[in-house]
């Protein structure tokens, strides 16, 4: 699907408000087994949630390319899902039966439900989760890099990092499908930005993908 041309739809394609410091990479790795286990319960929920959304277009038929775009995500997440437990197997974890993000719970607090706004709600709420999270595999990779005594979890995060920086901008690309007034998107999706800003940076720390620095 083609991503939305800066003139024609004002959206910002890398567009985090906060940037995480190199120093909740550090104090996440501390702990690889908790961090892994985290880890593995979100690419789970990713998954989930790209099957949930893909029979949730708008009107009778899905836009172009709906369905696969979002099939190729939980196939995406699904991969790395298997790949992650292999490495929190590898070091002798376990995947927790019960798992919390307050990071994710907040911002899905943001979504109008039951309005004709859920569905774009959602798919934003989606783009700020995938965007963040390939922010921080890109913080956990330079902390491993800067200290090469983990190659396997390097290895892990790089891959990770280039594989899902464009999942973010195909939940976009998704809510630029819907059918909506001029500037219900860019002004929603800055309002949105600003309020995961402020949900990320407020997260007490911790070994946890969205944890707080």
């Amino acid at each position: 699907m083609r991503a939305p041309a800066a003139d024609d739809q004002p959206l910002e394609l890398w567009p985090l408000r906060y940037t995480t410091p190199a120093s909740w990479a550090v104090h996440a790795l501390a702990q690889p087994v908790a961090l892994l286990n985290d880890h593995a319960h979100l690419e789970k929920k990713a998954a989930a949630n790209a099957l949930d959304l893909l029979p949730r277009w708008p009107d009778r038929d899905p836009p172009e390319h709906w369905s696969a775009a979002l099939a190729a995500v939980a196939r995406d997440e699904t991969e790395h899902l298997a790949l992650v437990l292999r490495h929190l197997s590898n070091r002798g974890g376990l995947l927790t039966k019960s798992h919390r993000n307050p990071y994710a719970a907040e911002l899905r607090s943001l979504v109008r439900l039951a309005t004709r706004d859920e569905l774009l709600d959602r798919l934003l709420v989606s783009a700020l989760i995938e965007a963040r999270s390939c922010e921080r595999f890109e913080r956990l990779q330079e902390a491993l890099d800067a200290n090469p005594q983990e190659p396997a979890l390097a290895k892990l995060y790089r891959g990770l990092a280039a594989s899902e920086r464009g999942h973010h901008r195909l939940f976009l690309e998704l809510a630029s499908s819907l059918n909506l007034p001029d500037d219900a998107l860019p002004q929603r999706w800055s309002f949105m930005l600003d309020q995961e800003a402020i949900i990320i940076a407020r997260q007490p720390a911790g070994p946890a993908m969205h944890a707080g620095a």
